[in-house]
C-alpha cells in the first residue's frame, strides 16, 4: 500500500509480505493509520477528518494479488477492471470536503464494489469487532457462517417464507382494520352506479343533444333562412319573373355551348358551368328537403333540456363528459367488486397465513436442529483453540434458547416468538476455569479473554471459511506474559495458510512475526511525518526491547528481546 496525507502519515509504502507481518511503534506515531488504509481501500467509510492538516485529500493505493478464476475476480471485471499482471490495483481518495472516489483496476467503481470485494479478500477485526462480538446477534451470525450450507440453505427457504408471511399478514391487517372506511367507499360507489344506471347515458348522447337542442331553439330563424336560399338558388314559385341563380347559370351555360365546337377552351369552361348548374340544383333540393323537415316543436325541445339536465347531473359528480362518466362507472364496478369481495378474501388470506405459519414453523424447527448440531462442533473447536492460547482450561459453549409468545409460531411443540432469521436466541458462554459455570461472555470474559476468545473464532472459521488475508488491530489488548506468546505462536500458525497482518503493542507477539514494520515518526518541528520501515537484525532486537522495557538500549530488555526471537525461531 502506498499511504499519502493520511491523518499522521504524509507519505509512506506499507510492504505486506505473505506470512505474518507485525506492525509496531510508539503510541500516536500512525500504527492505526495502517488499518484505517487497509478499511480505505475494502470500502470503509470515508472520514474527510482523516486528511492530513493541510491537505487537500487523503489518497491510499493497494495492489492485491488474487487467484485467477477467484469470484473476485469475476466480479472486478464485470466492472471493467483490469488486473496488472494477476494482481488487482485499488485507489481510494477522501477530500478535506468529504468527496470520495474509488477506482478498481484503472476504472472509477462505486464504494459500494469494493465492500462487496472485501469479504472473499481480508478479514478485519479490531477492537471494535471484540465489543461487536458481545452482541447476540453477532454470536448468531458467527455460528450461521461456521455451520455453512447446513443452515444456509434453510435459512434461505425459512426467510423467503417469512417475507411471504408479513406480506400476507400485513394485508390481512389492512382489510380487517379498514373494514368500516372500506363499507363505506362500497356505499358511495354503489350509490353513485345507481344513479348513472337509472339514466342509462350513451356515449356521445350529451354532444347528439346540445346539438339537437341548438337546433330546435332556432328552428324559425333557420327555417325562414333555407327557404329564402332556396328561393335565390331555383327560384319563387310567387314570384315567376323573378331571377335566380340556377336561371342565371343556364342562361350563360346556352350561350356558350352554341359556340364551344370552334374552341377546346371555351368548351371547357362550358362543362365547368354545367357542373355549377347542376351542383346549384343539388344544393337547392336539398334546402328544400330541410326546410320542410325541420320543425319547431316545443314539447320536444322540453325533453331534450330534460335529458340535458339529467345528463349534467351526472358530469357534475363523475366526469367532464358522458365518456368519462361511463368510464368511471367500470371502474368503479370493478372496485366494488373487489371491495363486496372482502369477506371472501379475507378467508382467502387467513387460510394462507394459518399456512405459512406451519411451513415456518417446520423450517424454524429445521433450522434449530442444525444451529445446535453446528453449535456442539463450533464450541469443541473454540475451546480446542483456547488451550493454545493459554486458557487449557477454559470451556465454550452455546446456549440456543427461544422465548415463547402467544402471538408467535408453533415450533417444538411450543408457540415461540420468531423473526427473520428464526425463533432462536443464540449465545456464547465461557467458563474459564474448571467448576466456573457457563456465563455469557459478555459478563464473564475479561477484556484479556475476550481478545483469545476472539482470535479462536477467526482461526477456527480459518481452517472452513479462509479468507486470502487476515488483519488484527491491536485485538490482544488486555493480555501480557505467556497469553501473549501463545497468541504470537497461534497467528504464527494461522499465517502458514494465510496472510496475517497484526498491529500489536506486545513484544511477544511481535517476536512471532515473519516480518516486523516499524511506524515512527520525526518532528521537524512545523510538521509531523510518519514512515514505515521494515525491522531487520539489530533494528528488531532494539524495537523490541523498546516494546519490553520503554528502553532501546536496556542490556536486560535486549537479552530479552533475543529471546522471544530465538523462541520464535525455534518453533518455524
Amino acid at each position: 500500500m502506498r499511504i499519502r496525507s493520511l491523518g499522521v502519515i504524509d507519505d509512506a509504502v506499507v510492504e505486506l509480505s505473505p506470512g505474518f507481518t507485525a506492525v509496531t511503534g510508539e503510541t500516536g506515531a500512525g500504527k492505526t493509520m495502517v488499518v484505517t488504509s487497509l478499511g480505505l481501500l475494502l470500502g470503509g467509510r470515508a472520514d474527510p477528518a482523516l486528511v492530513r492538516i493541510g491537505a487537500g485529500k487523503a489518497v491510499v493505493e493497494g495492489r492485491i494479488a488474487l487467484t485467477a478464476g477467484a469470484s473476485a475476480v469475476v466480479r472486478a471485471e464485470e466492472a471493467g477492471a483490469e488486473l496488472d499482471d494477476g494482481a488487482l490495483l485499488i485507489s481510494r481518495t477522501v477530500s478535506a470536503e468529504g468527496r470520495s472516489r474509488a477506482h478498481l483496476g484503472g476504472r472509477s467503481v462505486p464504494v459500494g464494489l469494493l465492500a462487496e470485494l472485501a469479504d472473499e479478500l481480508v478479514a478485519v477485526h479490531g477492537q471494535t469487532d471484540q465489543q461487536g462480538l458481545l452482541k447476540l446477534s453477532r454470536q448468531r451470525q458467527a455460528l450461521d457462517r461456521y455451520a455453512g450450507e447446513a443452515v444456509s440453505g434453510p435459512l434461505a427457504a425459512y426467510t423467503e417464507a417469512y417475507r411471504r408471511l408479513r406480506a400476507v399478514a400485513a394485508e390481512l391487517d389492512e382489510i380487517v382494520t379498514r373494514a368500516r372506511e372500506r363499507a363505506q367507499e362500497a356505499d358511495l360507489l354503489r350509490y353513485g352506479l345507481d344513479e348513472i344506471a337509472a339514466v342509462e347515458p350513451r356515449a356521445g348522447e350529451d354532444t347528439e343533444l346540445a346539438e339537437e337542442a341548438e337546433r330546435l331553439g332556432h328552428a324559425e330563424a333557420l327555417a325562414a333562412a333555407a327557404t329564402a336560399a332556396h328561393a335565390a338558388l331555383a327560384g319563387n314559385p310567387e314570384d315567376p319573373e323573378g331571377i335566380d341563380a340556377s336561371t342565371l347559370v343556364a342562361g350563360a351555360h346556352r350561350a356558350l355551348e352554341a359556340v364551344r365546337a370552334h374552341d377546346p377552351a371555351l368548351a371547357a369552361l362550358t362543362d365547368r358551368i354545367g357542373e355549377i348548374g347542376i351542383l346549384l340544383a343539388d344544393v337547392a333540393g336539398e334546402l328544400a328537403g330541410y326546410a320542410s323537415d325541420l320543425d319547431a316543436d316545443p314539447l320536444r325541445l322540453a325533453a331534450v333540456e330534460e335529458r340535458r339536465a339529467a345528463l349534467t347531473a351526472l358530469t357534475r359528480k363523475y366526469g367532464e363528459d358522458i365518456g368519462a362518466v361511463l368510464a368511471w362507472g367500470e371502474q368503479s364496478a370493478a372496485r366494488l367488486t373487489e371491495l363486496d369481495g372482502d369477506d371472501e378474501r379475507i378467508g382467502e388470506l387467513t387460510a394462507e397465513r394459518d399456512a405459512l405459519g406451519i411451513e415456518l414453523g417446520a423450517l424454524a424447527e429445521t433450522l434449530t436442529k442444525a444451529r445446535t448440531e453446528a453449535a456442539e462442533r463450533f464450541a469443541a473447536a473454540v475451546t480446542a483453540e483456547l488451550a493454545s492460547l493459554a486458557m487449557p482450561h477454559a470451556r465454550v459453549s452455546f446456549d440456543i434458547r427461544q422465548t415463547e409468545d402467544p402471538d408467535g409460531i408453533e415450533a417444538g411443540g411450543r408457540t415461540v416468538a420468531y423473526g427473520p432469521t428464526g425463533v432462536d436466541e443464540v449465545e456464547l458462554l465461557l467458563a474459564p476455569h474448571p467448576g466456573a459455570p457457563p456465563r455469557p461472555i459478555a459478563k464473564g470474559a475479561s477484556g484479556g479473554e475476550l481478545s483469545r476468545v476472539m482470535l479462536a473464532v477467526e482461526v477456527v472459521f480459518a481452517g472452513t471459511d479462509p479468507v486470502p488475508t487476515y488483519l488484527f488491530d491491536e485485538v490482544d489488548a488486555g493480555v501480557g506474559g505467556k497469553a501473549a506468546v501463545e497468541i504470537g505462536r497461534r497467528l504464527a500458525k494461522l499465517a502458514r495458510t494465510a496472510q496475517v497482518v497484526v498491529v500489536t503493542h506486545l513484544p511477544q507477539v511481535a517476536a512471532f512475526a515473519d516480518r516486523q514494520l516499524l511506524v515512527e515518526k520525526t518532528n521537524d518541528g512545523s510538521v509531523t511525518r510518519s514512515g514505515v520501515k521494515v525491522l531487520e537484525g539489530e533494528d528488531r532486537v532494539r524495537e523490541l526491547s523498546r516494546m519490553l522495557a520503554g528502553q532501546e538500549d536496556s542490556e536486560a530488555a535486549r537479552a530479552h528481546a533475543e529471546e522471544l526471537l530465538a523462541t520464535a525461531r525455534a518453533e518455524d
